[in-house]
């Protein structure tokens, strides 16, 4: 019997549940084998048992396929849809609510949460003028999460690398701004007395302690998207040479 299925050919074709959901098997498992066979059954679609029937140099091709496609840097999109439904961007992040931060901030970092941290940075648009558009205010993550899980992984960790890119240049520009202050803040102290000049460390310790902080912020480690390759290439190859022993 002729196996059939459909191999996605983009991350634009993976909706973002079943991203999670093979990312949550992989974490759970070092079975690199079973690794691979889910890798098959979530993003082709197909049952399990089904896989087992498939050629280990197939399996192995697969696997490349998928690994080289998530290795693939997401181009940040600011609309899509699903279905009929077209969502757009935050429009103004200069604006944005103290709501949709904290919503962001708790679930952007998590792959199991990136539904609920899309649900924040896209909402439908409701109008649109001369290349303009306005998206329904923000009432919480539950709106829209669940609907979120079908959009394109592409779109999804796009916005993701597009948040920890914009992180960095905040955190970078943040930290000149403490550097040329300390630096302001230590010369003025030097001109003044030494009975002012206990006010002066106070202060400067404190940006010290800022600046510190900041530092610690941005050494954090990021989520690696692209972490996704279940066997590596030497056993891949050893898995190839054995099924070709047992072939002859």
């Amino acid at each position: 019997m002729k196996l059939e299925f459909v191999i996605p050919t983009s991350a634009q074709e993976i909706p973002l549940m079943n991203y999670q959901s093979f990312m949550k098997m992989a974490d759970n498992s070092n079975d690199e084998e079973f690794i691979a066979q889910k890798m098959i059954e979530i993003f082709c679609g197909i049952e399990l048992k089904s896989v087992v029937n498939i050629r280990m140099s197939d399996v192995n091709r697969l696997v490349e396929h998928f690994t080289k496609l998530f290795e693939k840097k997401p181009e940040f999109q600011i609309r899509f849809k699903i279905d009929t439904v077209e969502f757009g961007f935050i429009p103004d992040l200069e604006n944005i609510t103290f709501g949709e931060y904290i919503d962001l901030d708790n679930n952007l970092g998590d792959i199991q949460n990136l539904h609920k941290a899309m649900a924040v940075m896209y909402r439908p648009i409701k109008k649109e003028v001369k290349g303009k558009y306005e998206i329904e205010d923000y009432n919480g993550t539950a709106n829209y999460s669940e609907v979120m899980k079908y959009a394109p992984l592409s779109v999804a960790l796009g916005a993701m690398v597009f948040f920890y890119t914009l992180r960095d240049v905040l955190l970078k520009a943040t930290l000149s701004y403490l550097s040329k202050e300390m630096k302001e803040m230590t010369a003025t102290t030097t001109q003044k007395k030494r009975s002012s000049q206990s006010n002066g460390d106070g202060i400067n310790q404190s940006m010290l302690s800022v600046k510190e902080t900041l530092e610690s912020l941005k050494a954090l480690p990021e989520w690696d998207y692209s972490n996704v390759s279940p066997i590596s290439v030497l056993k891949s190859k050893r898995m190839i040479l054995k099924q070709e022993e047992l072939n002859d």
